[in-house]
């Protein structure tokens, strides 16, 4: 392939993806302002005006940040690609260190870069965004504190994953990406397994869920359903954000069911079973295994793509490289690979919202429906999460079916 042709085409696929996304929030946007004065009626008796304001004023907020974040970027990866960013690093590097010194340094240069660069905006979404809608508990210095844990446990843990990537791809052979897909895969289910013993407790506090009828409760649920787990936790989420949540974590027998404190301080022990029945859903119906197996498959045939492209000199000249080795093509393929693949973002989005339809089916089997429809109802509420999403905003964007959609199933629920 000529590399311009090539040029040209990423430029009219970046274009077109920013464009998209773009028109895509404006629609939200618009949307959910023409539907602000009036609450849904089928929700017209169990939320306020009031509430259903707040929660199209904090859709709107946030989707106005997105509208900038997306053009930061996208200018971004023209700087780095086309705009000759990634040379320029390359001569700089390339001038004093070689081999693996020379890779790692590439990339925790890029990390660096984007880090800073999205610092101002993630202080903008936490204490103004956040902060404006009553939801940041935040504060700057436990801000700050969890940015140094993350850098330094993005630095233990991926500097030794980074080096080992990179040896697998110089030293395999034609067929180094199929080593580094299982290296790759194999870490990550590592990460699950050791994740919630050994790194989330770096960032919150972790307390056995407390004797009574909650917990009663929740264990008559999990003994029906035949789960087993390594038991039960509070996590104090208010330290940072009043929003609310529950979720598994783990994998095999070191799997456990985490609450928010914030969850449990507003659902009743019925709601919060009828909750934890959706989450088992997702457990019955293998939809976690089913999510693992597509990533590997996906980085699969992402690492084989790749494999096919670094020795093209087209690829590096067209996207503003004059030199090519195997660090140039690994940080190339997964700047551009997006702007490729969002048109399937619909796709990952409708297997989503298919697998949270079957988990509240489970859920309204296995717990009471009307209990699990009054915690949606009070989730949707605290959250401020909007009753009025754009359609098609929705269709490419929502893991999780409309707010009225997904209790319109759970009603004609049998």
């Amino acid at each position: 392939m000529a590399p311009s042709d090539f040029t040209q085409f990423f430029l009219g696929c970046f274009l077109f993806s920013l464009a998209t996304r773009q028109w895509l929030k404006l629609r939200h946007i618009r949307h959910i302002t023409q539907h602000r004065e009036q609450v849904p009626a089928e929700f017209a008796e169990r939320i306020a005006l009031s509430a259903h304001q707040k929660a199209a004023d904090y859709t709107v907020d946030r989707s106005r940040t997105a509208l900038l974040e997306n053009l930061i970027d996208g200018g971004l990866l023209l700087a780095l690609t086309l705009g000759g960013g990634l040379a320029v690093l390359h001569a700089f590097w390339s001038a004093q260190l070689s081999g693996l010194s020379y890779g790692l340094a590439m990339i925790f240069s890029l990390m660096g870069i984007s880090a800073l660069i999205d610092l101002p905006l993630s202080l903008y979404r936490q204490f103004v965004v956040e902060a404006r809608h009553g939801f940041n508990r935040m504060t700057l210095r436990l801000f700050f504190s969890d940015l140094g844990k993350q850098t330094a446990l993005g630095l233990v843990i991926g500097t030794p994953l980074i080096l080992a990537v990179l040896w697998l791809m110089a030293s395999m052979g034609e067929q180094w990406w199929l080593y580094v897909w299982l290296f790759w895969s194999a870490f990550n289910l590592l990460m699950l397994f050791i994740y919630p013993t050994w790194i989330a407790p770096l960032f919150n506090k972790f307390q056995p869920l407390e004797d009574g009828e909650m917990k009663q409760r929740i264990e008559a649920l999990l003994a029906r359903c035949g789960f087993r787990s390594s038991g039960l936790f509070v996590m104090d989420g208010s330290k940072r954000s009043s929003h609310g949540n529950a979720y598994f974590t783990g994998f095999g027998k070191n799997k456990r069911i985490v609450f928010f404190d914030t969850l449990l301080s507003r659902l009743t022990p019925a709601e919060t079973e009828a909750v934890l029945a959706h989450e088992l859903g997702h457990f019955h119906h293998r939809h976690i295994v089913k999510r693992i197996a597509l990533m590997f498959l996906s980085s699969l045939a992402f690492l084989w793509l790749l494999g096919q492209l670094i020795d093209a000199s087209w690829f590096y000249t067209a996207l503003g490289l004059p030199a090519q080795n195997t660090t140039l093509g690994l940080i190339l393929f997964f700047l551009v690979m997006p702007v490729f693949t969002f048109p399937l973002t619909p796709v990952g989005s409708l297997l989503s919202r298919r697998d949270e339809f079957e988990a509240d089916a489970y859920a309204a089997a296995h717990a009471d429906r009307q209990d699990l429809v009054r915690a949606l109802v009070k989730l949707y509420e605290d959250n401020a999460s909007t009753l009025t999403p754009d359609p098609l905003h929705s269709i490419f964007y929502d893991s999780h079916p409309p707010a009225a959609q997904r209790i319109a199933h759970l009603q004609e629920a049998t």
